[in-house]
């Protein structure tokens, strides 16, 4: 294997490795987003969009290079050819396109692979930041519940002094009590408003566990097919040897 195709066979065995890393159970989205916010990420970060689609360029490039050499070494012109000149030419033609077929499977899974590890960073990232929403609502709306209950109360006080006072008195309490209500309802309203946020942040965090549930099993069947393939060159490269 020459130095490039190492360096890429590397680069395949290091997405594997953080992929699962990332597909850890016992490692919460929220510590991962810690991670992520340290400094020097932040520095790292000017030059991370360049890096990420001059990879891709990379890879793209190297996976058409493989595909070229496939169809070049697979032709039943260049296997007949070889045939005739020397008897040795078969094997060493079928030699060449088992290289060329490891470096197609090795280059494609390699532009698979950091494509989904980008969006596997991207949906942890937002999932950190949807359960963070989810953990300041939700005191926000049992503050806001408690201090209805609280102006409920004191309201029904009102309503009983209204009750057992004069006239005058009364107009006082009920230009009170009017005002008591505006603000109930104001904060109705306010508690109305924190519950739909509430709710919607629930509802996002649901879709963005079953978007990871969902993407742990394509790369669970990815990562199958991934062993099937690398068994069955195994075999064939048993088969010529």
């Amino acid at each position: 294997m020459t130095l490039q195709w190492t360096a890429v066979a590397t680069f395949l065995y290091a997405e594997i490795g953080l992929i699962l890393i990332f597909c850890l159970p016992f490692i919460p989205p929220q510590r991962w987003q810690k991670i992520f916010s340290f400094n020097v990420w932040g520095k790292i970060a000017t030059f991370w969009n360049k890096a990420f689609l001059t990879i891709i360029i990379l890879l793209i490039v190297l996976f058409l290079d493989a595909v070229r050499e496939v169809r070049k070494y697979s032709s039943v012109h260049t296997i007949e050819k070889s045939s005739t000149s020397r008897p040795d030419a078969y094997e060493h033609t079928q030699m060449k396109l088992f290289r060329s077929q490891r470096n197609l499977y090795i280059s494609g899974f390699s532009l698979f692979f950091w494509l989904v590890l980008r969006r596997l960073v991207t949906l942890i990232t937002q999932l950190a930041k949807e359960l963070s929403n989810k953990g300041v609502l939700k005191p926000q709306a049992e503050n806001t519940n408690k201090a209805a209950k609280k102006f409920l109360e004191e309201n029904e006080k009102l309503k009983q002094i209204l009750k057992s006072h004069g006239n005058n008195e009364e107009r006082v309490l009920e230009a009170e009590n009017k005002k008591l209500v505006e603000d109930q309802e104001k904060l109705k309203i306010e508690l109305r408003k924190t519950s739909d946020a509430l709710s919607k942040a629930q509802n996002d965090v649901m879709a963005m566990k079953m978007q990871s549930e969902r993407l742990s099993k394509e790369y669970d069947q990815l990562l199958k097919e991934h062993c099937e393939l690398q068994d069955r060159l195994g075999r064939g490269n048993k088969k010529r040897l």
